[in-house]
């Protein structure tokens, strides 16, 4: 049995790129197919984040090797899905993950509004 020292560090994973937050945050809340996906990254983000069909599903094949989503055999109601597609889920890991990352983007939001002096790019040499 592996103890818990195996586990992957989620803070290794960090920082997401912003189309694999956005995956990781539409799957946190259940599991979705690619196109739906699509759409709920458009609705979460306010229209900002729309993700085309190669950057999905170059970044859900990245998502699935580093083990952070899986493709799920579960199905809807079949007279109410096209079998042709892939559903996919949160792992574990990719919970812990998507967690991590929003706790380091808390920590920078939170750092910019307690800012120490303020420095011009020209003034840093």
């Amino acid at each position: 049995m592996a103890s818990n020292s195996d586990a992957p560090d989620p803070s290794s994973y960090v920082p997401l790129a912003p189309a694999a937050l956005h995956i990781v945050l539409s799957l946190n809340r259940g599991e979705r197919h690619g196109y739906a996906i699509m759409g709920d990254v458009e609705r979460l983000s306010d229209g900002v984040i729309k993700l085309g069909p190669g950057t999905l599903y170059g970044t859900i094949k990245k998502l699935v090797a580093q083990g952070l989503i899986e493709q799920t055999d579960s199905r809807p109601d079949p007279a109410l899905d096209d079998q042709r597609r892939k559903y996919y889920r949160l792992t574990a890991l990719g919970a812990s993950v998507g967690a991590a990352e929003i706790q380091r983007l808390s920590n920078l939001v939170e750092r910019t509004r307690h800012p120490g002096p303020v420095r011009l790019l020209g003034e840093l040499s």
